[in-house]
């Protein structure tokens, strides 16, 4: 038997698990370059080469596992939105008292978008460009349903409990919750120089955490006034 022959004889063969294992990672891996990509440069700039270069794979794989950029980029997307939700289940309001149910909830958002510039970027592009991708995927909205869904439970069990005003819209609530929760950190330079104040400190940020919670609580523990 030659030294070559033998070698070749000797070479373990990967397993099954261990192939899973190794394409997982180089899902994962392209799902990052990915998200880094599109958040910079949005999907009109993005360039797959620049992607699989990142991830230190060949285009052939990212075609493989997503079909090309549009299904890359959906699944950065539904990516980001999932984790999200999955965040939000995990949260379990429904099963705490309103008024904490509610908080819990507000400062989730605002400690997430806080943590997520990624989603931050990737949902303003999207908007700028007139959520044409997003449209394509039905997988976002549902996953995005139940949650207002678990807002009307706690909004209702507040009513009933004399705790929350009568006829709050959950889906009104939740935008509201979002626009507390992002417009410091999409609008932090203008603000910042606008009003000398760096809205990126820490300081300021828990404050205004501290903020975000007491609006909402204040608006749907106050009665609602004639019109």
């Amino acid at each position: 038997m030659t030294e070559t022959s033998a070698r070749t004889r000797a070479a373990p063969r990967k397993t099954p698990r261990a192939r899973r294992r190794n394409a997982g990672e180089t899902r994962e891996r392209l799902l990052k370059a990915a998200t880094e990509e599109f958040c910079e440069r949005g999907y009109d700039g993005a360039r797959m080469e620049r992607i699989v270069r990142k991830a230190g794979c060949n285009i052939r794989m990212a075609y493989h596992y997503f079909g090309g950029k549009e299904g890359l980029y959906l699944t950065v997307l539904e990516h980001v939105y999932e984790d999200l939700r999955s965040k939000e289940r995990e949260l379990n309001f429904t099963h705490l008292e309103p008024v904490a149910g509610m908080r819990a909830l507000v400062e989730f958002t605002f400690d997430h978008m806080a943590s997520h510039p990624e989603f931050i970027a990737l949902v303003r592009n999207e908007n700028l460009a007139g959520s044409r991708m997003l449209k394509k995927s039905g997988k976002v909205t549902q996953q995005s349903t139940p949650l207002v869904g678990m807002i009307r439970e706690t909004l209702e069990r507040g009513e009933r409990a004399g705790m929350f005003r009568p006829g709050v819209d959950p889906l009104q609530l939740y935008v509201s919750i979002l626009a507390l929760s992002l417009t410091h950190i999409s609008n932090r330079h203008t603000l910042s120089t606008i009003f000398e104040r760096d809205l990126a400190d820490p300081a300021w940020l828990a404050e205004r955490r501290r903020h975000a919670v007491e609006v909402i609580l204040s608006y749907l523990q106050s009665r609602p006034t004639g019109g």
